[in-house]
């Protein structure tokens, strides 16, 4: 039977407020059937299709009590965005169960039971980048590109170093989020290889790539493909909305192309005597962004809600992590970053070299 799969679920419950991302999909690509094999990202193509769907989503609290009962409608292609009040008649949802209602008519088809991530104080939240953060993964050329998609995410180097950085927060209690660039058919394979280094319970955020296929509904343009900031700047933004001002922040990138300038852009935001409108007025043309008028008018509102919760819950500390190598850490460090009252902040970033260890493991592999 052509049935509906929950390909990506996150639920995250943080002042008594519940956040949730799906995506739903007819392609055979469950969120159940990962598990701790190799799987290449080719495997998971199919999850370019455009359908709309809809869920019912049982909630219960302690004790098996159920709370309510509510049914979402998603977009076009099967994505859903939710925020809701994270207790129901003073009972905090500690469960949700969730079923597909409209692919066959008056037939509810159970997709799972998810427990919702609790962000508690002290609320402590580690981002990391993935490709050349904590895998030297490469796209450049053909060739690469083929190997990208048609071996598993194990086959590529790992950055020890960025590796055991990651554990080492995840060890005091923070809570781990990975947000990539590649496209969103790469999350069993990422996550395969995650399970396979003992990283259970981070949360994955890709580029949905149907984006670039959609004229009216998607906030991605083709300039995106190659320019990373809007993307990897926006869903920074939704990942603080969602878990709401950590008192302890740390971002892990690399220095390849745009992530140091992505990282301080985020702190200059969450610094509540910044003025969004000059932070959004000072990125708007720099290259990373080329922003669109569609993504200019997107970008302010997100600046503004997340300087208004930074004014109500102002962040103790962040530190930033850029994996680097030898030939780029001199004119990374040297590189002019300031925010809006000329403060630099480059000295807020800490960068790392890995390269010797990423050395040896091309030799063992042959890649490149």
């Amino acid at each position: 039977m052509n049935r509906p799969y929950l390909v990506n679920f996150s639920a995250i419950l943080s002042h008594k407020t519940l956040s949730i991302r799906a995506n739903v999909t007819n392609s055979k690509t469950a969120l159940h059937e990962v598990d701790k094999k190799n799987t290449a990202p080719i495997e998971s193509i199919r999850l370019f299709s455009k359908e709309r769907f809809r869920l019912k989503m049982v909630f219960w609290g302690d004790g098996q009590n159920l709370l309510i009962k509510k049914e979402f409608d998603s977009d076009n292609y099967g994505n859903f965005e939710i925020k809701m009040s994270g207790n129901v008649n003073e009972q905090k949802i500690v469960r949700i169960d969730i079923y597909e209602t409209s692919t066959i008519q008056g037939l509810d088809l159970n997709l799972g039971s998810f427990l919702p991530l609790e962000i508690t104080s002290p609320r402590k939240i580690i981002i990391s980048d993935f490709d050349k953060t904590l895998v030297d993964t490469r796209y450049h050329t053909a060739k690469e590109m083929y190997y990208s998609l048609n071996r598993p995410v194990s086959y590529f180097p790992t950055v020890v170093k960025s590796l055991h950085l990651f554990k080492e927060y995840i060890n005091q209690d923070f809570q781990p989020f990975i947000l990539s660039a590649s496209p969103h058919f790469y999350e069993v394979a990422i996550r395969n290889w995650l399970y396979q280094n003992g990283l259970y319970n981070a949360q994955i955020y890709l580029k949905d790539y149907r984006d670039f296929i959609s004229v009216f509904d998607g906030r991605l343009t083709t300039k995106d493909l190659k320019k990373q900031g809007f993307y990897k700047l926006n869903q920074l933004v939704d990942i603080i909305l969602m878990t709401d001002i950590p008192d302890e922040l740390v971002l892990m990138g690399d220095g390849f192309e745009s992530d140091p300038f992505i990282y301080l852009t985020l702190q200059q935001l969450m610094n509540p005597n910044n003025d969004p409108w000059k932070i959004w007025k000072g990125i708007k043309n720099h290259n990373i962004f080329k922003l669109t008028s569609k993504q200019d008018s997107y970008f302010l509102t997100k600046f503004y809600q997340l300087n208004s919760m930074a004014k109500k819950s102002h962040i103790s500390k962040i530190v930033t992590y850029i994996r680097a190598t030898q030939n780029n850490i001199n004119e990374l460090k040297n590189y002019p970053f300031e925010d809006s009252t000329k403060r630099t902040l480059n000295n807020d970033i800490i960068y790392y070299l890995n390269q010797e260890e990423i050395e040896g493991q091309k030799e063992q592999n042959n890649l490149y």
